[in-house]
């Protein structure tokens, strides 16, 4: 798996697209998911992150990019500063990247990162138990369009 800073724009693989915020690569057909992305839409103000369905072409070449299965998301992918986040690391950055009180989420980084990977995998292969699955892709409305790539 290549985690260098700014891989991704070495690959051919993986067509270009605007880096300069951090990306949320998220299942858009989970309910869980997308509820997520909902989430960080309405709390982060500051418009700090972008948005990219794990379906479309550049999220599945993301996927490949890092060794994950692009049918069965494992994880969200959190890139920022051109370097990938995956599982519990993602998610708290994620969180700890919105407004506050959310930025609070920082005090997470206690947990063992042994720990709170096995507590992220137990909630995402459960996901779609807890929460099911869209029959259609999460889609952006009008005025949260510019916040999703592709």
């Amino acid at each position: 798996m290549n985690r260098n800073d700014y891989s991704y724009r070495r690959d051919a693989a993986v067509p270009a697209f605007p880096d300069d915020k951090p990306l949320i690569i998220f299942d858009s057909e989970c309910v869980f998911c997308s509820g997520w992305v909902k989430f960080a839409l309405k709390h982060d103000r500051a418009q700090r992150f972008c948005f990219l369905a794990a379906q479309s072409a550049l999220g599945a070449a993301l996927y490949r990019h890092y060794g994950l299965d692009e049918r069965d998301y494992e994880t969200n992918i959190l890139i920022e500063d051109g370097r990938p986040h995956f599982k519990s690391e993602g998610s708290i950055r994620m969180i700890a990247g919105l407004d506050f009180p959310w930025s609070l989420a920082r005090i997470l980084y206690i947990l063992p990162r042994p720990f709170a990977d096995r507590l992220y995998e137990l909630i995402a292969r459960n996901r779609l138990k807890i929460a099911g699955r869209r029959t259609t892709c999460y889609v952006p409305s009008p005025e949260e369009r510019s916040r999703f790539l592709a």
